[in-house]
C-alpha cells in the first residue's frame, strides 16, 4: 500500500515526508480497516508534514486527520465490509496513523457512517474544516440565531472553515459578511453566499471602547486574537460568537463588558472529541444544508505526492477552499 510517511532524522532533528510503499502489517491496532478513497488537508496536517513535525509524537508517521472510504474488515458489529464511513478528529493523523495512505486501521468508535447522498469525495471536501463550520452554525442556532436576527460575520472567510460556513449560512437564508485580507477573493466569497466583504484591516485591531455599534447578530470566528476581541464589542444584544480557530493568535485582549452589558455568548467549538450523536447530527445537517454545487467550487484536487508542498502553503495562508486528496492517484 502507498502512504505518505513522515520520518525524523535523529541526528539533525529534522523531518521529511515522502510517498512510500509499505506493508499493510505496519498499520496500527484497531477494530476496523478502511480502504481509504479520499483525504483532505487541514492546518494541523501542515504542521505534521512540515520540517518540525508539529503535532507528531512518534516516527515514522502517517499524517491525515480526516479520511473517507469503504470498510474492508471489521471486528465491530456496527460496521461491515462495504460500509461507507468518514473519520475526523480523535487525534488520528497526529498520534494515531491517519488518512494519507491507501488503508487505515482505527477504533470503531471514531468512525461515522457516511450520510445518504454524500460521496466520499464530497465528505473530504467537507472534512474537519467543514465539520467544524457546521458545528459552529449549529451552536449559533442552538443559542437563538435565526436569519431574521440580522447579519452574520464570518472571519477568515476564504479559508476552509470560513468557506463552508459562508456557503451553509447563505444557503440557510442568512445575510453573510465575509472578512478576508485578500481582496482578490471577493468574487469567490460572493459566489459562496457572502453579501458583502469586510476588509481585514477594518476589523483586526482592538479599540479603546469596549462596546461599539451593535452590528452582528452572530459570528463564526476562525481568527481569534485582536479580531475576536474587536468583534465581541460589535455584537448585537444576546448575540453569539462561535470561536473555531486562532490564526490571529491565542491571546484575547478583550474585556468582560460585552458579556455583562449585552449578554454576548462566546461559544468554543471543538471538533476533535465531539460525542458520536452530535457527529451524526452534524454530518446529517451537512448533507442537507451545504449546497453541493458550491462545495464543488471550493475543491482543489491533489494526490499524495502534492502534500508536502501544499502542507507548507497552508501554514502560510496560501490555500483557498478545500484540498481533496485522492490517495489512490
Amino acid at each position: 500500500m502507498r502512504a505518505l510517511i513522515v520520518e525524523k532524522n535523529e541526528d539533525t532533528g529534522k523531518t521529511s515526508a515522502q510517498v512510500q510503499e509499505i506493508d499493510e502489517a505496519r498499520l496500527p491496532d484497531g477494530e476496523v480497516t478502511v480502504a481509504v478513497e479520499y483525504s483532505t488537508l487541514n492546518y494541523k496536517d501542515g504542521l505534521c508534514i512540515g520540517p518540525g513535525g508539529g503535532l507528531v509524537r512518534t516516527y515514522p508517521h502517517v499524517p491525515g486527520i480526516d479520511f473517507a472510504g469503504t470498510v474492508e474488515t471489521s471486528d465491530d458489529p456496527r460496521y461491515a465490509p462495504g460500509d461507507k464511513v468518514v473519520l475526523t478528529g480523535w487525534r488520528v493523523g497526529e498520534v494515531h496513523w491517519g488518512g494519507y495512505a491507501e488503508k487505515a486501521r482505527v477504533k470503531a468508535d471514531w468512525l461515522v457512517p457516511l450520510p445518504e447522498g454524500l460521496s466520499t469525495r464530497q465528505a473530504m471536501a467537507v472534512g474537519t474544516a467543514g465539520f467544524t463550520a457546521m458545528l459552529a452554525v449549529m451552536a449559533l442556532e442552538d443559542h437563538g440565531l435565526t436569519p431574521e436576527k440580522g447579519e452574520v460575520l464570518v472571519t477568515g472567510a476564504a479559508g476552509g472553515v470560513g468557506s463552508v460556513a459562508t456557503a451553509i449560512l447563505g444557503n440557510l437564508g442568512y445575510r453573510v459578511a465575509g472578512v478576508t485580507g485578500r481582496p482578490e477573493q471577493e468574487a469567490y466569497l460572493k459566489s459562496l453566499g457572502a453579501e458583502r466583504i469586510v476588509a481585514r484591516e477594518e476589523i483586526n485591531e482592538t479599540v479603546k471602547r469596549p462596546l461599539e455599534a451593535e452590528t452582528w447578530a452572530g459570528c463564526v470566528d476562525a481568527v481569534g486574537g485582536a479580531m475576536l476581541a474587536r468583534v465581541l464589542g460589535q455584537m448585537a444584544y444576546g448575540g453569539s460568537v462561535a470561536a473555531v480557530g486562532l490564526a490571529g493568535g491565542a491571546a484575547l485582549p478583550a474585556t468582560v463588558i460585552p458579556f455583562l452589558l449585552r449578554g454576548v455568548n462566546l461559544l468554543g467549538i471543538d471538533s476533535v472529541m465531539q460525542p458520536y450523536d452530535n457527529r451524526v447530527r452534524a454530518w446529517g445537517r451537512i448533507a442537507r444544508d451545504l449546497p453541493m454545487e458550491k462545495l464543488e467550487a471550493m475543491i482543489h484536487p491533489a494526490g499524495l505526492a502534492d502534500l508536502p508542498e501544499l502542507g507548507a502553503a497552508i501554514l502560510k495562508g496560501g490555500v483557498r477552499g478545500r484540498v481533496v486528496v485522492d490517495v489512490t492517484a
